[in-house]
């Protein structure tokens, strides 16, 4: 089905919402469109957990409210995606376990906010298991429950993680929305190798309840979409602005629609020589991205930053294992319906059924988790006060001191070919480092292809700077000018 030339597929979340409130289109026919391509595509994608039973009930009730002249917001209607370690009436939320067998019983906060929106849950997105904190060795895109996510832009490469069934359904225009979460690059990485626009807002903006937990400290939930207007749009809603601003759009909204103006002051973007991947080809078009940028008015100055030593990855590890055994302890004892009541008991499962569950790699991270004492243990505090130290007092905050308003680095190298013997063997991803410490923002933008496979540009802000992140990335979006899809199959 098609809006004049365009499928209904290829609408981003705006332009269906404009289209529904002219009249041209309900959410209906687009539900109805987007759950026969599910069924077409999906079983050789693997990018989604289950679809919403009452997807299109949402989308009758979205339509009557709309001829009623009673619209819940700007994206009433419109149908969203969301990762399977969220929890949503009417689906799994598994984490990717099948530890977590029991439907989840309630609605996350951010759910909730979905609904009071009148957007369409859709379907819950595949996932890295337990969010890629599991294992060492492990498989991004992999969960025992979905299965392994391909990329929608080459059979048989990884779709990143832990967020895979979401940007893969993205670029494979399942729905124009998504939910991802990050802990460190869990948004940032599919929505570079699957060329899709994905934020990680400051810890703390979206509500993280309702969520399997890894890291108190690090943990957020966050939109993604396929242009930078789509993803300040749900922001809004994710982070619980009022209807008004909704409806009129937000300062960041108008940033990417048709109304654009510049930036009212002139901004400083940073680029880190320590942040680029490696790959030639990768850091290579992030070099012309920055000509274009510049071209376009914004200043690209490079900035010297350290980069992440042993000693910082060593301690990352140590802080996400020591808050894992508290806060996935406490989520377990709470959550309703059944299932593991302790990070203790998911790791007794995994070995009950080890055939399933660990066939390809281990579980070393929540069996450290289990020995580690938690936040009490003496090592968690010295490792996070040296985390700190390093990702704030020596990396962003000197940066954004001297006059740097944005830093701006290659997200990963092309998507890799997926190993589940392996594992992963990605370019770089140093960006991601520091934000994810700090809690800060990081915003990515697909900026082009190398060998057929996307590459993603990412924005770090300063905390709460999603609103300057997502006015330069509107900057960004239309000096490069690269929105493609998939090829069909």
């Amino acid at each position: 089905m098609t809006h004049g030339a365009t499928p209904l597929h290829d609408l981003g979340a705006l332009e269906a919402a404009e289209l529904m409130a002219a009249g041209q289109l309900t959410s209906v026919a687009l539900v109805e469109h987007l759950a026969a391509r599910i069924a077409d595509r999906e079983p050789s994608l693997h990018a989604l957990i289950a679809v919403h039973p009452q997807a299109l009930e949402q989308a009758r009730s979205s339509d009557e409210r709309r001829a009623a002249g009673v619209p819940l917001s700007r994206l009433d209607g419109i149908p969203v995606i969301i990762k399977d370690n969220i929890e949503c009436l009417g689906l799994p939320g598994t984490a990717g376990s099948l530890a977590m067998s029991a439907a989840a019983q309630r609605d996350a906060p951010l759910v909730a906010r979905l609904r009071a929106a009148g957007l369409v849950i859709l379907a819950a997105a595949n996932l890295s298991e337990w969010a890629n904190f599991r294992g060492r060795g492990s498989t991004s895109g992999w969960s025992a429950v979905g299965g392994l996510t391909d990329n929608p832009w080459r059979p048989g490469h990884s779709a990143g993680g832990s967020s895979a069934g979401s940007g893969a359904a993205l670029a494979a225009r399942y729905a124009p929305l998504a939910i991802g979460t990050e802990t460190d690059g869990s948004i940032t990485c599919p929505a570079a190798l699957c060329g899709v626009v994905g934020l990680k807002p400051t810890v703390g903006t979206v509500p993280a309840e309702g969520v399997v937990p890894i890291s108190a400290s690090q943990d957020v939930p966050g939109p993604m979409g396929r242009s930078v207007s789509d993803v300040a749009a749900l922001l809004h809603i994710l982070a619980g602005e009022p209807a008004d601003e909704v409806e009129r759009g937000g300062p960041v909204l108008r940033a990417g629609g048709e109304d654009f103006a510049p930036p009212p002051r002139r901004y400083v973007l940073g680029a880190p020589e320590a942040w680029l991947t490696g790959d030639t080809a990768t850091d290579a078009l992030v070099s012309q991205a920055l000509e274009s940028l510049r071209a376009a008015g914004l200043a690209v100055v490079p900035v010297e930053l350290p980069g992440a030593d042993d000693q910082v990855g060593a301690d990352e590890v140590t802080v996400l294992v020591h808050e894992m055994a508290d806060d996935l302890d406490h989520y377990l004892a709470n959550r309703p319906g059944g299932g593991p009541t302790s990070v203790a008991e998911v790791v007794a499962f995994n070995i009950a059924h080890a055939d399933d569950e660990l066939a390809h790699f281990g579980q070393e991270y929540l069996e450290a988790a289990v020995a580690s004492g938690g936040r009490s243990a003496p090592e968690y505090g010295a490792a996070r006060a040296r985390n700190l130290a390093w990702a704030v007092d020596r990396v962003l905050g000197p940066a954004f001191a001297h006059g740097i308003d944005v830093l701006v680095a290659p997200a990963y190298g092309p998507a890799w070919v997926s190993d589940l013997e392996g594992g992963d063997s990605f370019a770089s991803g140093a960006v991601t480092h520091a934000p994810a410490i700090a809690g800060w923002p990081i915003l990515t933008i697909p900026i082009g292809l190398v060998g057929g496979l996307p590459i993603g540009l990412s924005l770090v802000g300063p905390e709460h700077g999603e609103d300057a992140l997502l006015a330069v990335g509107a900057v960004v979006e239309a000096a490069i000018g690269w929105a493609q899809a998939p090829p069909e199959s």
